[in-house]
């Protein structure tokens, strides 16, 4: 089912395309584990939390379980401040991952729900009057569908598309994860690669400045590669430092939330500079808290 465009709807100020995923999380090792708390999480809900809390109206595009765990994920969206105008409802099960003291993932996703969007399952979302669009390298790699997906969203759009290249090894291989930036650096007003992960697999190189080069030669807007505690590079040759943090309790999700806040600002009108900040300061706030939206609780 393809959902119809309620064009008398003010569009959001941000769409957000790529899976939700159902989230087990253990205080230890999996081997260990005999109990597990159940959360929502992924990286696009985690980017489209992150925008909403920076002030943009926010949309999430995806598709989850026709279920009891699916209608606890549009639940939770809704709680988030997210329009679920356009999340799909399918037969096939939800993406869960299993996480363990110590950095542990284990990820059961491979035909989930979100994998099976394609173009059609994704042209009746407002991707030419959103002010920022949202997708990333994960949802590129759940298959061959949802890459074309996001091809379609990032050529539609009008507004500024941010792109995370998020390489996973687990989903993808290096060569499939560079062409895909590579399709979508011509139509990116930003892309924020990691460094040393992302920019190894897939630029082969540790350093910033190279990378940065390499994807406005590939027709990118905008680069900012982040480095952790070092902060952004960015491609003009300016330096963003990282935000004070008082404890590191959870890394994960913070390149979504530093995506999504950044794509907020840019929609709300912010120079790409302060956005940045903006992301930073808010990627810098979700280390504090567990998962990638526990921050938000946190916050409030």
């Amino acid at each position: 089912m393809v959902p119809v465009m309620d064009r008398s709807k003010t569009p959001p100020d941000v769409l957000v395309l790529g899976e939700v995923l159902v989230e087990l999380t253990a205080r230890v090792p999996l081997r260990e584990a005999r109990t597990m708390r159940l959360s929502v999480s992924g990286d696009a809900l985690n980017a489209a939390a992150a925008a909403a809390a920076a002030g943009a109206s926010v949309a999430l595009v995806t598709a989850v379980g026709d279920d009891e765990l699916g209608e606890r994920i549009v639940e939770f969206l809704a709680s988030q401040g997210i329009d679920t105008s356009y999340v799909l409802r399918r037969d096939e099960p939800n993406g869960v991952y299993f996480a363990g003291a110590g950095g542990e993932f284990v990820y059961a996703r491979k035909g989930s729900a979100a994998s099976t969007l394609g173009p059609d399952d994704v042209a009746g979302a407002p991707w030419e009057t959103a002010g920022a669009v949202v997708v990333s390298g994960i949802t590129q790699a759940l298959s061959a569908s949802c890459a074309e997906a996001v091809d379609f969203a990032v050529g539609a759009a009008r507004g500024h598309v941010v792109y995370d290249p998020n390489f996973r090894g687990r989903l993808t291989t290096h060569g499939a994860a560079r062409e895909a930036l590579r399709r979508v650096a011509p139509f990116a007003a930003l892309v924020t690669p990691s460094c040393p992960d992302d920019t190894l697999a897939l630029l082969d190189t540790d350093d910033a400045a190279t990378a940065a080069a390499t994807v406005r030669r590939w027709g990118a807007a905008a680069v900012a590669v982040t480095m952790g505690s070092r902060g952004l590079h960015l491609d003009s040759g300016e330096r963003i430092p990282p935000a004070p943090i008082s404890e590191v309790v959870d890394s994960t999700g913070a390149g979504d939330v530093l995506a999504g806040t950044t794509a907020a600002r840019l929609a709300l009108g912010d120079a790409l500079p302060d956005a940045l900040r903006r992301g930073v300061a808010a990627a810098a706030r979700s280390l504090g808290s567990p998962g990638g939206t526990g921050w938000l609780a946190a916050a409030a």
